[in-house]
């Protein structure tokens, strides 16, 4: 409320301090109040002016129910009707609460709020009231404790706040900004500014916020930005009140005249659904108060300062009977408001009287009212007697009076130390014979505890659960994880967050930092990202598969050379493995091998990760194997003719195949040979290794030859005994690979426990080989000694001693054959390369150096069930690439964990503490690998692909053809245009979770497929016409064909039935693969969406994309539609979505955009052709009017040639 326009002998009253329950009568008080009223003569409080019985309540028509006595001569400032309970409260020019309780007015509580300055608004809230004063906002209970205090600056002058949602609030005043103060933490978290004098009044609907201000104008802000977007300028001199219902904005103020300011007659409405001005309302009061009570209309109360009510509608005409007076005790009423059932009213004067009008005799003041707590009376006298005699007798029955005295239960702080009881892991034997139903497990009680009592121990036990080994891994879940902090925070399981807008608002590069591609994580059975990033910086590996194309349509080598190929064009941005996890999941092989998870078990790590990821990298060297081994030419695709091997073994086996000869001798003598060759090696650890604690020393050279030259006694058959016998098996070394890669396969505790022994072991070594001493505590070694340690004579290049613990696993090996088909391993240090030469000359006699390239490493972490994340040394060639500059010749070692990727220190990449990070899967290299390859990669892809070809459909008529292929003359060149357009169906529904609040939260996006792809030729005599539409062919189940929006039907994606142009989704992929090849540009709308689900990646200076062409910072995206109707007067998108449609509208559109840019040279005036863009949509709500007699682009004459087909 603005009181500038108020009676002037209002500035000279002089607030003073009031008790706060003895309200004394006033100098100021007007006799007329004091005609009914008895005072006490010893002055005490003025309870009510009641109201007499013969007053009859008429329904339907408002009418004075009650006035009391807030505060006798002291102006009321504000009143308000408590939006949870059945109160008024109301405050004082003297800084004064008062609450009435139900429409009888009875006092509830009152309570001073503020010393000297007036309350200038209240809000009620669940838990309590807030109160504003000038630069005071207090919130305070009900019954007046004090909950909390806020003071602002002294400089503030706040007049209004604005409960926004349930813990926000905005506080403003005569001051150019605007607080935002969240309620829960009480501290400020925004300041927006305002433009001076600043806000009084403030109200809010879905769409805007409205900000009143002293200069008669009224403001109309973003909910989210706090920016305006609209102003109405509704009074030359100052606005007295606005109020908003629906779309209709009412306001009431003062006008400038010659002789001051005067209240201006004329209400001003506005319509907010066109954002103008309606006929003004003129009324028979002056307005100082309005408020909208909709009831069965949208009625308008207007109420002036003398006390006089009219109601009316706001587009309608006032009437001089429909005016009704309020009597004020006072000269002049102050306030006013309305109950949230619209059946009462409340005014409060400048004598401190409040006044309720209602419209029945019993009003309510909220819908639904919560209970109102009222005061117990006292209960001292009737306590019934306690009888000491008896022992269950509650001693909490004894009243004891309130004392600020030291009780003698309070122990001082030095006698007493907090104690917690942590609780005891669960029974091993329970979690091993649980069986879960749901979220609940049940097993029964092997009764080795007494029941319902359990023994605690404190101090003795408390190191004991600090150890994760002492922590049962419950399937149940628990509610504290003691080792979730011993989990780096970077090796935990990354997720994405996702809003309204999916994820282009979500900071991937808050995650990586560097030109290196992540993989996204939320594909079904993307456990495997991590072996995908570490066969990528395989070099040879890379070329080899980005090299090779073939017939198959799921064909793992392909769909692999694919991604790579992404990875390869991405500049940090994250990649998606969509293609090739379909083409994987359509494997048998991997279903068969229990390689296909289910979505709920991937969720919740179920499934043994470590178990999991050793055979998936054991079955893709095999498939890559047998794919690389299909020599045959295709007839499809004749850009493939160039094979990267000539022999029969595929190159995977010449980089991971291993030739041995297994022997099998039986007791009868008789020894077979066979040969044989794998392409990986499994540990095999050493048997009893735990059966003494002590354990015994062992290199991982010494287990690793263990395992290559594995020795076991098995059942075998015998062709001299013709029968099954006893048998030694032995496996020796033929060739060894050039690619060593090796399955941990610590599956147990027991394998967990000996890398654990070794490391111990390793580090002991490490120390006491320079002079170090190790005590039981492993306390910190001085700086002397450390100095000894890491001195170059030790060639112990360590920077802290902490780099040497949890460490067993080598850098690099030593391998040699010897002539008896003998193989010597040994762990190789750069000191022992010093000594006996560079490891290349010794190739010649044998001998080989594998250096470590990855390791893939199993997190264990209950809370998400685990992760799979890799350690890779990244090469010279692949930072020449990402760099873009010459003579880098470095190496570094990178952790990728899905798309989080950070370089770390080499010796993190060997570090397995057991407790969270197990190694599982290892790839050794030699040296100087990439030398013996050749990594040329030629684009296996031609422009045949872009010939014509069958139609998988065996329904498909010539009449059907909708697009024509392109001729050998009209083959892209770089820089040609290219009209795109796709359309999706929907094979998995989204995940979402609701709120408390109400708000959404996804959890998992829908999982989407490309279903039709449109491309239309950008130039030439053809231009417009398509030369691909393609309906990709899919085996999986889809959900939702999102007809309205696809134009896809049941049927059109089945080969058997389908009348349409049907493809593989590979023979349609290879075709947009040329085009991005060959450097041509599309143009469509919406293309960033469009290319991620069919798993492309394009260069950003490749895309032409008209919803970016046509957008204004900060604006909304407008739809395809509504720029074709706005800028081509085209009318598309009727009843469904038509990729030929769209695409060719997106090539005018664009053909648009450079008339109206000029080739973009003059931003200026096409940002005057967006601004009217942007003004047309708001007045139309973005919706495309139906113009009369509108042609469909079908019937165009471009389309016509397509139809002749």
């Amino acid at each position: 409320m603005n009181f500038e326009g108020l009676d002037p002998g209002l500035a000279e009253y002089a607030p003073a301090m009031h008790s706060a329950l003895d309200p004394v009568l006033d100098a100021h008080l007007n006799p007329s109040l004091l005609q009914n009223v008895e005072l006490d003569p010893e002055g005490v409080a003025l309870e009510a002016l009641p109201v007499q019985e013969s007053v009859h309540i008429m329904e339907g028509v408002y009418s004075e129910l009650h006035s009391v006595v807030a505060e006798v001569g002291v102006p009321v400032s504000v009143s308000h009707f408590d939006l949870h309970e059945e109160m008024l409260w109301v405050g004082s020019h003297g800084g004064h609460a008062t609450s009435f309780f139900g429409p009888t007015l009875e006092r509830y509580s009152s309570f001073q709020v503020n010393g000297s300055d007036d309350i200038r608004q209240i809000q009620s809230l669940e838990n309590g009231i807030l109160f504003l004063t000038k630069n005071n906002l207090k919130y305070m209970a009900r019954g007046g404790l004090i909950i909390f205090d806020y003071l602002l600056d002294e400089s503030e002058d706040m007049h209004s706040l604005l409960l926004t949602d349930s813990s926000t609030l905005l506080v403003g005043g005569l001051q150019n900004h605007i607080l935002e103060i969240d309620l829960n933490t009480v501290q400020e978290t925004q300041k927006y500014a305002v433009e001076t004098p600043g806000v009084t009044i403030m109200r809010q609907t879905n769409r805007f916020f409205f900000c009143g201000h002293t200069s008669g104008k009224i403001s109309l802000r973003d909910l989210r930005t706090f920016k305006v977007e609209h102003e109405f300028d509704a009074f030359s001199g100052s606005l007295s009140d606005f109020d908003v219902h629906g779309n209709l904005l009412a306001t009431c103020g003062f006008s400038s005249r010659l002789t001051g300011l005067a209240c201006d007659r004329f209400l001003k409405v506005y319509d907010l659904r066109m954002m103008r001005a309606i006929t003004p309302l003129q009324v028979h009061v002056d307005p100082a108060f309005l408020r909208f009570i909709p009831t069965y209309t949208s009625r308008l109360a207007i109420i002036s300062q003398s006390g006089q009510c009219q109601f009316c509608e706001p587009t309608g005409l006032a009437n001089p009977a429909d005016i009704f007076h309020v009597n004020p005790v006072g000269p002049l009423l102050m306030t006013f408001d309305v109950s949230a059932s619209k059946q009462a009213l409340a005014f409060g004067d400048s004598e401190g009287c409040v006044h309720l009008w209602t419209d029945s005799p019993e009003p309510s003041f909220n819908p639904y009212s919560r209970e109102t707590e009222f005061a117990l009376p006292c209960l001292v006298d009737s306590l019934p007697p306690l009888d000491w005699s008896q022992d269950l007798l509650p001693l909490s029955l004894i009243p004891v009076p309130l004392t600020t005295d030291t009780l003698l239960s309070d122990w001082p702080a030095a006698n007493s130390a907090p104690a917690p009881r942590r609780a005891p892991p669960v029974d091993a034997e329970i979690l091993r014979t649980m069986k879960k139903v749901g979220f609940i497990g049940y097993a029964p009680n092997p009764r080795t505890r007494l029941r319902n009592q359990i023994p605690y121990r404190l101090k003795e036990s408390d190191s004991e659960f600090d150890s994760f080994s002492q922590v049962t891994e419950s399937p149940v879940g628990r509610e504290e994880e003691p080792h979730r902090h011993m989990v780096s925070k970077k090796y935990r399981k990354v997720t994405i967050k996702y809003s309204k807008l999916g994820l282009e608002d979500f900071d991937f590069k808050h995650y990586n930092k560097t030109l290196f591609a992540g993989l996204e994580p939320h594909i079904p059975n993307a456990y495997c990202n991590c072996m995908i990033q570490v066969l990528y910086f395989l070099e040879p590996v890379r070329c080899l598969i980005q090299n090779h194309l073939c017939q198959k349509e799921f064909c793992l080598a392909c769909e692999l050379g694919f991604l790579f190929h992404m990875l390869d064009l991405s500049r940090g941005d994250p990649c998606q493995g969509s293609n090739f996890l379909r083409a994987f999941r359509t494997i048998p092989e991997a279903s068969a091998l229990g390689l296909i998870l289910a979505d709920s078990d991937e969720a919740s790590g179920k499934g043994n990760l470590a178990r999991l990821i050793q055979r998936w990298n054991r079955f893709i060297l095999t498939q890559l194997h047998q794919d690389m081994q299909e020599l045959e030419v295709p007839q499809a695709y004749r850009g493939a003719g160039g094979s990267f091997c000539s022999s029969g073994d595929s190159v995977i086996g010449q980089l991971f195949s291993c030739e041995m000869e297994n022997c099998s001798l039986c007791r009868c003598g008789s020894e077979t040979v066979r040969a044989s060759s794998t392409l990986l090696f499994t540990l095999s650890y050493p048997e009893g290794s735990n059966s003494d604690k002590t354990g015994k020393n062992y290199d991982f050279a010494q287990v690793l030859k263990r395992s290559i030259c594995l020795e076991q006694n098995t059942q075998a058959w015998c062709d001299n005994c013709e029968k099954y016998q006893p048998t030694i098996q032995t496996r020796n070394i033929r060739h060894l690979p050039d690619i060593l890669v090796i399955n941990c396969e610590v599956n147990s505790s027991k394998e967990a426990d000996f890398w654990r022994m070794q490391a111990e072991f390793a580090f002991k070594m490490a120390v006491k080989k320079y002079g170090g001493e190790i005590s039981s505590k492993n306390k910190e070694f001085a700086l002397a000694d450390w100095k000894e340690v890491g001195s170059p004579e030790g060639m112990l290049m360590c920077s802290s001693i902490e780099e040497l613990k949890n460490v067993w696993l080598p850098f690099s090996i030593r391998m040699k054959m010897t002539k008896n088909k003998g193989l010597d391993v040994c762990n190789w240090t750069d000191g022992d390369e010093m000594q006996w030469g560079p490891a290349r000359a010794e190739e010649e006699h044998g001998v080989y150096v594998y250096d470590l390239m990855a390791t893939v490493v199993h997190i264990l972490d209950s809370r998400t069930g685990g992760s799979l994340v890799a350690h890779i040394k990244v090469g010279e060639t692949y930072h020449q690439r990402k760099e873009v500059s010459e003579g880098v010749t470095h190496q570094q070692w990178y952790l990728f964990n899905d798309f989080l990727i950070e370089p770390i220190d080499k010796h993190e990449a060997v570090q397995f503490d057991m407790n969270w990070k197990v190694p599982a899967i290892l790839y050794y290299i030699k040296r100087n690998l990439n030398s013996k390859y050749n990594l040329n990669i030629k684009n296996p892809i031609e422009a045949s692909v872009l010939m014509a070809e069958a139609s998988l459909a065996r329904k498909q008529r010539k009449t059907h053809t909708t697009f024509i292929p392109l001729m050998l003359n009209e083959m892209p060149q770089v820089g040609d245009l290219v009209g795109l357009d796709a359309e999706f169906v929907t094979l998995n529904e989204e995940e979402a979770e609701l709120r408390s609040d109400g708000t959404k939260s996804t959890i998992k996006p829908s999982q989407m497929s490309v279903a039709r792809i449109t491309c239309v030729r950008g130039q030439g005599p053809n231009e417009g016409i398509p030369f691909i539409d393609d309906y990709i062919s899919t085996q999986e189940q889809v959900v939702d064909y999102l007809t309205q929006y696809s134009g896809i039907k049941p049927g059109d994606l089945d080969a058997k039935i389908s009348s349409k142009h049907l493809t593989t989704l590979k023979s349609t992929y290879l075709k947009l693969r040329f085009l991005i090849d060959i450097g041509v540009k599309f143009v469509g709308h919406g293309l960033q969406k469009d290319f991620r689900v069919i798993n492309l990646m394009v260069p950003k200076d490749q895309v032409l994309d008209t919803v970016y062409l046509f957008h204004m910072p900060r604006k909304r995206m407008i739809s395809l539609r509504f720029l074709a109707w706005y800028f081509l007067d085209l009318k598309i998108q009727g009843e469904t979505h038509d990729s030929i449609e769209d695409a060719r509208t997106a090539l005018q559109l664009y053909r648009k955009y450079l008339e109206l840019s000029k080739n973009g040279t003059e931003p200026e005036s096409f940002h005057k052709v967006l601004k009217g863009l942007y003004e047309k949509g708001r007045k139309l709500d973005w919706k495309v009017p139906e113009p009369e007699g509108q042609t469909s682009p079908k019937n165009a004459a471009v389309f016509s040639s397509v139809l002749a087909l």
